[in-house]
């Protein structure tokens, strides 16, 4: 048994470090023997034992924040989720994120694997995550970070936190491109296409989509010779609700977003997007 007097300027000395509780803090030293380094090490242990003892848990809610470098070229977004959207609203945890955010910008991370090595305060973003584990008792995780990197990047926030999209430009000059950016960024919030253009959507998509048409066909009573023509003309009511470029714009719905775009500047397109939402 430990002989080592724990003080309180002590216990609140490694409370200050940590943002662990009072009764946590003094535990930590007193298995630790008085030793800060330990203890430390003693309240992260407790959080991989928290997040372990949760993994069956869902963090459903959280903080999604985007936002861009200096010139505009890069764009960076992360999502903290926790349990509760109690959490998520805390200071603390936004604060967090934000700082996930600001190390992953600083370094130009690539993934979500070199987030989470990232040194921030003293450890890296997996330890503080864990240090955050256990003092908040929920499971928390990051579930995803998104990066881009066009001539022209804008971001989108939707009030809450809870939605952001990205959209990044193949040009930079185009006239008033803050505005039209923001407005592709919500249409992009909005509408949720799955990809930019019909040759970008994926195979699998593709071959859902075909599924679908044909059984609607099907059930429509259509001869079984014409099936798979109708599920493939089926694809192009798919392409423009679905499809970024081929949507109707949100502000101008005779206009399609590649149409709007063009009138803004020839030649003016979407080289990349990304759109995270929580729940």
């Amino acid at each position: 048994m430990s002989t080592v007097t724990i003080s309180a300027a002590d216990v609140n000395k490694l409370r200050q470090q940590t943002g662990a509780g009072m009764m946590d803090c003094k535990k930590a030293l007193t298995e630790a023997n008085g030793d800060f380094e330990a203890a430390v090490d003693y309240l992260r242990k407790k959080g991989q034992k928290v997040a372990a003892n949760r993994s069956d848990r869902e963090a459903k809610e959280g903080y999604i924040i985007a936002k861009t470098n200096a010139d505009n070229t890069k764009g960076f977004l992360i999502c903290l989720n926790s349990e509760t959207d109690f959490v998520a609203k805390n200071q603390e945890f936004t604060q967090f994120a934000e700082n996930i955010l600001t190390a992953a910008m600083e370094s130009n991370a690539s993934n979500l694997d070199e987030v989470k090595a990232l040194s921030l305060d003293g450890a890296t973003v997996n330890d503080k995550l864990f240090d955050m584990i256990g003092k908040i008792g929920e499971k928390l995780e990051i579930s995803s970070y998104e990066k881009i990197e066009t001539p022209k990047v804008i971001v989108y926030n939707h009030p809450g936190n809870k939605l952001a999209a990205m959209v990044g430009f193949n040009k930079a000059d185009a006239a008033n491109l803050d505005e039209v950016g923001k407005n592709v960024a919500m249409q992009v919030a909005a509408m949720n296409p799955v990809a930019i253009d019909k040759d970008d959507v994926d195979a699998k998509t593709l071959e859902r989509e075909i599924e679908i048409g044909k059984d609607q066909a099907r059930n429509e009573g259509k001869p079984e010779e014409m099936i798979e023509k109708i599920a493939l003309g089926k694809l192009n009511k798919f392409y423009q609700e679905s499809t970024l470029l081929n949507q109707a714009y949100i502000k101008a719905d005779k206009q399609t977003v590649r149409q709007y775009l063009e009138s803004i500047d020839k030649g003016l397109t979407i080289s990349a997007m990304k759109r995270v939402q929580i729940g």
